[in-house]
């Protein structure tokens, strides 16, 4: 009989250190994961981010981890569609049991695969989209930390109308959340200099024919377009309008702030402007700490590194020195509770600074321009805004 006590107990203690052991935090990794576009519209920027996050769970490694635990990041590709997404995050969250998700990539991707990791206390952790809803409504398993599609463009775009005289402001835009989200910020930004917009189009998330859309902006006499566009989708609407003699100012989000634009787009992509917080790291940068960063990556990855590359960089850099902190016995809970008290400096590319609260999970709202001059971006401002604006 106490044999049977003694095993009985001796099951049950083994049960409660199983069920409080951390999810993905063994005695020597840490599991992260990571949803990336590596086969769809964003696959740019998706092999980009995944490479920037590599080399820095590189250096982390090479350094000898994160107290004495190497990190592990496994990525899966969503294809930018939300139903992949979810099925990504089931992977990672319930077979792989990831401790984190870091960096995901895509507005709608964030929105359906975060029900899955919340049922089971994983982290969505500085997503790589800049909507409002990766923060609100506040969860503590939200972080942010770029500054929202809404304030880039209610910021921006009266600023560049003011600057540039524009008389008639039209959009163009992505019918899904990202692009109602640059739309939103347009308008409400135009409603604080006395406009509207004249013409609103959109197009299907996919899409590859701009050809009606931007004949439509050309025939209502727009002088100056919003682009809620990304990759393609930004180099095909303005291609097309150079073609049909359209000349428009064209902005875009930090979603359209990335050189691929200009590589891909070439020489009709000049004048474009682009919100943006981190500068895109040329390997002929005057900095030369970036320079070097940037020729370290290429080496690596024997590509150019482009903005996407620092985002996922700094992702995994700013997720180690708050696990670092959390010590030894590193939970969600411990994680929390070193972010409820963080402040992250500006870095060599340019980030502003961000911090975070117990009841903020936004680290700064703040968004500079940006414009492509002679196949490069040059940055046109300082920063606009910190806090995102009360809804």
């Amino acid at each position: 009989m106490k044999l049977r006590t003694a095993i009985a107990l001796g099951t049950l203690a083994l049960t409660a250190t199983l069920a409080s052991a951390q999810q993905g935090v063994g005695k020597d990794e840490i599991l992260l994961g990571s949803i990336q576009d590596l086969s769809g519209p964003l696959a740019g920027f998706g092999k980009q981010a995944r490479a920037g996050m590599l080399l820095a769970v590189d250096e982390i490694n090479e350094q000898g981890g994160i107290n004495g635990r190497k990190v592990k990041l496994l990525v899966e590709d969503s294809g930018y569609d939300p139903k992949k997404a979810v099925l990504a995050a089931q992977k990672l969250v319930n077979q792989d049991k990831i401790f984190m998700m870091v960096g995901h990539i895509g507005t709608a991707q964030n929105m359906a695969a975060m029900p899955v990791q919340f049922e089971k206390n994983v982290a969505n952790f500085f997503p790589i989209t800049a909507a409002r809803e990766m923060y609100e409504p506040f969860h503590k398993l939200k972080y942010s930390f770029a500054a929202p599609y809404y304030d880039q463009m209610r910021l921006a775009v009266p600023k560049l109308v003011k600057e540039k005289g524009a008389k008639k402001v039209c959009t163009l835009y992505q019918d899904d959340d990202f692009g109602l989200e640059v739309l939103k910020g347009g308008e409400d930004g135009l409603k604080t200099i006395g406009m509207e917009f004249a013409e609103k189009t959109s197009y299907k998330r996919g899409a590859t024919d701009f050809s009606s859309q931007v004949s439509k902006l050309q025939a209502s006499g727009c002088d100056f377009v919003v682009l809620g566009t990304i990759i393609r989708e930004t180099i095909g609407a303005i291609g097309t309008a150079r073609k049909l003699g359209y000349n428009p100012t064209f902005i875009g989000s930090s979603a359209a702030y990335t050189d691929l634009i200009h590589k891909l787009g070439g020489k009709a992509m000049d004048g474009l402007y682009a919100t943006m917080t981190v500068q895109n790291p040329y390997t002929d940068e005057q900095s030369p700490s970036i320079r070097f960063w940037a020729n370290k990556y290429k080496t690596k990855f024997n590509e150019d590194p482009t903005v996407f590359s620092v985002y996922g960089y700094l992702i995994i850099n700013t997720f180690t020195t708050a696990a670092n902190k959390a010590g030894k016995n590193l939970s969600t809970d411990s994680f929390i509770k070193v972010m409820d008290n963080t402040t992250i400096q500006p870095d060599m590319f340019g980030s502003p600074l961000q911090t975070f609260t117990a009841s903020k999970r936004l680290g700064s709202g703040a968004a500079r321009l940006s414009q492509i001059t002679d196949g490069k971006w040059k940055v046109m401002s300082d920063y606009m805004g910190d806090m995102p604006a009360k809804k």
